[in-house]
Parts: C-alpha cells; sequence; structure tokens
C-alpha cells in the first residue's frame, strides 16, 4: 500500500479550497539522468523546504526530491494552524523530562513560530493572530487555567486568557464549549500558500527541487546513493522530510511515526454569521479525533475533523465532516459545503515529533502529529544546522523518547483500525 498513490491523482493537488486559491502552479521537471548534490532532500513539504531554504543559504548545494507535487502532502492540506508549544503540555513535558528540558523545548517552539511569521512574511503570505482551544469538560478548563497560569509565571508567557463558557461563546460563535482558552501568540495561515512560498524562496536561494520524483531506493554512503524511476542523486547528506508518506525508506523511523488521515470542509464566506469567530482567531477543541477550524480572508469557514478506520479516503468526504461542523455550529445546517478534501499526516506515541539519525550521515524529523506547522518548519532549520556541523539543537529535539509503535511498522495498519474505532466512540460518548 503507498499512500502517494492511494487517494490521489499522479502529480495533482487534492481539490481543495487552498488549491483553488493558489491557482494551477508550473511544474517541476523530474529528476532524469544522474546528479550530485552536497545534500539530498527527500520530501516538498515544511519539514523539506525549510531545510532546503536554510541549507541553500548557508551556501550548500541542495536537490530537493518530491514524488508528486511540492506541498502535495499534509503541508498543503492542513487546517493551517501556528500552534504555541509542543503538541503536549509543558506541564506534561516537566513531569516526563524535568523543567529545564520543557523550558528548552517551549523556547523552541517559540522560536518555530517565529520563523513560521518571518518566512511568511518574505513570501507575502498573511498570517492572522489567535487559536483558541475548547474545553468539553470542566476538569479540562481547569487544566487551561492552570496552564495559562504556569506559562505566565515560569515561562515569561502571558499571551494565554482563560475563557469561561460566556467567553469561549463570543469567541466561536457557538455553545459547544464550557470554556478553555485563547493564545494571542498562535495564529493561522493558508497553509499551501505558505509551502509554495517556501518553495519559491529556497529556490531563489539556490535550491533545485525536482517534481513527480519519487525515491525507488536509498543506500547510505561516502556519498549516499538516491534512487528515483528516472534517475540517481548522490548526496554527502540525506534529509528525510517525508511525515506521513515515508513508506519503507526507513523503517527505523516508520516503527515510530503512524500515518493517520483527516478531513476537511469549506463553506461558502458565512456574510449572513457575523456571530461565528467574529475576531478571525482560529480554533481546536480537545477532542482525541480533533475537530479544528478558522475563518479565511472571504470568511469562509474551514473545518476539520472527522476518523476513519482505513486509509482509503472516503467516497464522501463531506458527509464524514458535517456532523463535526453541525456540533459546533448547528446554524449552519443547509448550509452548502463548497470543497472537501483529505490528507494523510502522522502521529507518533506520545505525540511528541520523531528526530532521529538513521545513518551517520541521514537526519530525519517527522511525527509531528498535528502540530506541524510551527515544528515542522523549525525541524527543517534544526537539521540544516545539523548539517553544518552545529547539531546541538537536533540533539536535543532527538533526546525526546519516541516508542516504536506495537509491532513496529508491520502492525500499524491493525492498530490503526482498532485505534481510531476505540478513540473516535470515546469522543462521541463525550470522554
Amino acid at each position: 500500500m503507498n499512500l502517494l498513490h492511494l487517494n490521489d491523482r499522479p502529480g495533482a493537488y487534492p481539490p481543495s479550497l487552498y488549491a483553488d486559491q493558489c491557482g494551477p502552479q508550473p511544474d517541476l521537471p523530474p529528476l532524469r539522468g544522474e546528479a550530485r548534490a552536497d545534500v539530498a532532500v527527500i520530501g516538498a513539504g515544511y519539514t523539506g523546504l525549510s531545510a532546503a531554504l536554510h541549507l541553500a543559504r548557508r551556501g550548500l548545494s541542495v536537490t530537493v526530491l518530491e514524488a508528486q507535487r511540492v506541498g502535495f502532502g499534509a503541508s498543503g492540506r492542513n487546517g493551517g494552524q501556528i500552534g504555541s508549544g509542543q503538541r503536549q503540555e509543558v506541564d506534561w513535558l516537566e513531569a516526563k523530562l524535568g523543567r529545564d528540558m520543557a523550558r528548552r523545548l517551549w523556547d523552541l517552539a517559540e522560536e518555530a513560530k517565529a520563523a513560521v511569521r518571518a518566512i511568511a512574511a518574505e513570501a507575502g503570505v498573511p498570517v492572522r493572530d489567535g487559536i483558541a482551544h475548547a474545553c468539553r469538560t470542566a476538569a479540562e478548563v481547569d487544566h487551561a487555567r492552570h496552564i495559562a497560569d504556569h506559562l505566565a509565571r515560569h515561562y515569561n508567557y502571558d499571551l494565554v486568557t482563560a475563557l469561561d463558557r460566556d467567553g469561549m461563546t463570543a469567541a466561536l460563535g457557538s455553545a459547544a464549549y464550557v470554556g478553555g482558552d485563547l493564545d494571542r501568540g498562535a495564529g493561522h495561515v493558508q497553509p499551501l500558500a505558505l509551502t509554495l512560498g517556501m518553495a519559491r524562496l529556497a529556490r531563489d536561494a539556490g535550491a533545485v527541487i525536482f517534481e513527480r520524483s519519487q525515491v525507488t531506493g536509498l543506500t547510505h554512503g561516502a556519498p549516499s546513493t538516491i534512487r528515483t524511476d528516472q534517475g540517481v542523486l548522490r548526496a554527502d547528506h540525506v534529509i528525510l522530510a517525508c511525515n506521513g508518506y515515508l513508506g519503507d525508506l526507513d523503517r527505523g523511523v516508520a516503527a515510530r511515526v503512524m500515518p493517520i488521515n483527516n478531513y476537511i470542509v469549506t463553506t461558502p464566506p458565512l456574510d449572513d454569521h457575523p456571530e461565528i469567530l467574529p475576531d478571525r482567531i482560529a480554533a481546536a477543541d480537545t477532542k482525541f479525533v480533533v475537530n479544528y477550524w478558522r475563518l479565511d480572508d472571504e470568511r469562509r469557514l474551514v473545518f476539520g475533523g472527522g476518523e476513519t478506520v482505513t486509509y482509503r479516503f472516503p467516497r464522501d468526504i463531506a458527509a464524514v465532516v458535517r456532523p463535526h461542523l453541525l456540533s459546533v455550529y448547528p446554524q449552519l445546517q443547509g448550509v452548502p459545503l463548497t470543497h472537501a478534501w483529505g490528507g494523510t499526516l502522522a502521529i507518533t506515541m506520545n505525540r511528541m515529533p520523531c528526530f532521529a539519525r538513521p545513518a551517520p550521515n541521514c537526519l530525519s524529523a517527522s511525527g509531528y502529529s498535528g502540530h506541524g506547522v510551527a515544528v515542522a518548519t523549525l525541524a527543517g532549520r534544526l537539521m540544516a544546522e545539523a548539517v553544518a556541523g552545529q547539531a546541538e539543537r537536533f540533539d536535543a529535539m532527538a533526546a525526546v523518547p519516541t516508542r516504536p509503535f506495537p509491532g513496529g511498522a508491520a502492525l500499524r495498519k491493525p492498530l490503526l483500525v482498532a485505534g481510531m474505532a476505540w478513540f473516535g466512540l470515546r469522543d462521541r460518548l463525550g470522554f
């Protein structure tokens, strides 16, 4: 089963609002024949393009191999939220890794947000401020209030405001939640536009990007040899930036990183519903299979959610997501959905990203667990530093343990079926 081809037409973007807004993109040629580079980057999403950009600006020759199109994967399909911190809250990190390491990871995540904003500004892609975290239980609201206070006291971060039920209802235009918080330091962006902008900057810096160049073989060495259907690339360093589309390129990483699917729909502009997200913030809730949403610049609601227990996208994605949308905004009953698409992201056992060294001259980062817009962009920068001989910050991320899934890569599909069925049931029962 090859996720690069299971659900999508070769060389085509999904039928998303993002692809429509960005318009047709010029094809980049595939790799043909033999080529040589200082660094080979496999994957043209946030991780790979950020690595290519930072490496090229350091003066290294960089070649990016993309199996489909730039931004074809999760980087061009996601909810566009630029979240603060890591995927796990700071109290979890402190308990598992200690206060010093938790603070270091927080500081790296703050750098990640700043890196996304800087690249977006350079590429001319607007970023809006604010993400609300919507809680379903009183215990979750208490925890959100505790984290807001903890961040202000111990991390010098005072941009999170706790919200009671009325405050959350006003912020969202929905009475579906009992409270939560609003993080004014977080933000949201049109994700495919960001990816394409990052690619332009990388190419302007001298990086070479080949599309429709699926890697069929990787042999580590000095140099390493990377084979595609039509060409061979030899490079002194290799960066694996494939996330949910890694396949069999490295089984050690694949055992720790599980691809999962998620789905997004969009509405027409909601000019008749000014109560929905009146301040144009984004939002996400506390379900295991998270609902997440935002308004775009035309006031279209971009809403993600819904789980399936197979890797094949459902035939009617809108029918999967609509009940989740209506659970938050029942007033949108009868409003048509203009776009519906699926995408493949990747999670780890503990929801922390998997940074690894599959070989002495090979680096990998993946498994962002829905927190990838910021962290994946940072990962590319850290891998560029490591290739240049400054590996301390990459190694700090790699020191965060990510255990293999039981049974490793071989049992990921049955685990997906069992896990999504179980946690989907828990979400529906309100746990």
